[in-house]
């Protein structure tokens, strides 16, 4: 979590905190999600992701007024922890479904990373030698966060917005590279396939996720009450552009059998096809860029969201402790269950995990807007609108999954179950705790 700033500091301006939620959202999530999407809607990717921006508005919608209401750095946790006191289940289980939540993120990140890295060489399809390399970076990413203090500052916001740069760029000369007659002839053959552009536009939810790091960046900035609003909304609609904008660029001039033969790197493979080597090596740049960045914020954020939970008794207590002001445990543990995730996952399932993750807290987050809508300001129509919007999305994505993997569903389900029954756990031991006529705890051994 973030401190207050001591007194000499300056606040955070409208650009930084826009970097912030860049930095999170466009990270990796349309460098993994395009070829999934061609794979299953072709032509119609765009309006999918498109879709999915829209859903993403929807979620901040919520964020927004509960960042602006309760003006705690604590984010989804806290508007969680404050609106229901009492309720140490709900605190208990948003808490673990966030964490695990980023630790997908942080798995996804780590495998974009890898497939792109290794995407010029003979062994670019050897599954082995991805896990491999994105087991390295997460190791690598948490010496970084282990012994470095204070964050990447400015040069975090140089990266983010030199990476988006890089994205317009490669997206220009994609379009300008366009055979209209590609979409056409795949248009006439798919024709308008409605249940999986609605799936894959929940499938992609993921990649929008990030805008709500605004909210842990609150007591850095000036005027929270104009700038949360300005910063979320602002950074979904670019999100939301950039990947359009990206997404028509690839389908309009690279063959749709190259985007889904490479689906884990689909968007560096075309470009090679498309642009030749400097395309490659641009669109290569970009995705190390991003993912490196993302992984890096996400684990310094998260772990310090992590260290709070734990502090509240609803993860193991010794995640809470710091050194040097570093919560050493937490980053480590959120590193290595990201690890074990690549270790056992494939690209598809830690996807599919991270989206419907992120679908359900935005969905609680969205109830929460609802039965505050009173002190929040919020219009009952709009966070209505969200929660249908998000139920129906996490439905979705359930349901497909059922139909095409439900292997894969149910070690998915295994999670959340066993995700919930250690949240039941620790609100029952965290409410023993602060009860004065709990019985005093019995000494082992």
């Amino acid at each position: 979590m973030h401190h207050s700033p001591s007194k000499d500091s300056a606040p955070l301006r409208l650009p930084e905190l826009v970097a912030i939620a860049l930095g999170g959202m466009v990270g990796g999530g349309i460098f993994t999600i395009l070829g999934i999407s061609v794979a299953t809607v072709g032509v119609w990717t765009p309006v999918a992701i498109a879709l999915g921006g829209a859903v993403a508005a929807l979620a901040a919608y919520s964020y927004v007024k509960l960042g602006v209401y309760y003006r705690d750095e604590g984010a989804t946790y806290a508007f969680v922890k404050r609106s229901f006191p009492g309720h140490d289940f709900l605190a208990a289980l948003i808490g673990w479904w966030v964490v695990f939540g980023y630790i997908s993120t942080i798995a996804l990140y780590a495998y974009t990373f890898a497939s792109y890295a290794i995407s010029g060489f003979a062994f670019a399809d050897n599954d082995l030698v991805r896990k491999v390399v994105a087991l390295s970076v997460i190791g690598g990413f948490l010496a970084v966060n282990l012994w470095s203090v204070h964050g990447m500052g400015r040069l975090e916001d140089l990266m983010v917005y030199t990476k988006i740069a890089i994205l317009l760029v490669v997206a220009g000369v994609l379009w300008g590279n366009a055979d209209v007659g590609l979409a056409e002839a795949a248009i006439a053959r798919d024709g308008f396939p409605l249940l999986g552009i609605l799936t894959i536009a929940s499938v992609t939810f993921v990649a929008y996720e990030g805008f709500q790091l605004v909210i842990n960046a609150t007591n850095d900035m000036d005027r929270p009450d104009r700038n949360i609003p300005r910063a979320i909304y602002w950074a979904v609609a670019a999100a939301t552009t950039i990947y359009v904008v990206l997404a028509i660029g690839a389908i309009a001039a690279i063959p749709f059998d190259d985007l889904i033969a490479k689906q884990e790197y689909a968007l560096a493979a075309g470009a090679s096809d498309v642009l030749g080597p400097v395309g490659e090596y641009l669109v290569i740049a970009g995705a190390l860029l991003a993912t490196m960045s993302a992984i890096s914020g996400t684990l310094y954020g998260a772990s310090r969201q992590m260290a709070a939970i734990a502090r509240d008794g609803y993860l193991p207590p010794r995640l809470a402790e710091r050194s040097g002001g570093i919560p050493r445990l937490a980053v480590a543990a959120m590193a290595i269950c990201a690890m074990g995730l690549i270790v056992i996952g494939s690209l598809r399932l830690i996807l599919e995990f991270g989206s419907i993750t992120f679908l359900l807290v935005c969905f609680l987050m969205a109830l929460t807007n609802h039965a505050k809508r009173g002190e929040t300001g919020a219009h009952p129509w709009a966070t209505v609108l969200s929660m249908t919007g998000l139920g129906a999305a996490t439905v979705l994505i359930l349901i497909y999954e059922a139909q095409h993997s439900p292997e894969q569903l149910a070690f998915v389900l295994t999670i959340y179950a066993v995700l919930t029954v250690m949240a039941a756990v620790y609100a029952h031991l965290s409410g023993r705790l602060r009860r004065p006529d709990a019985p005093p705890k019995l000494r082992r051994g």
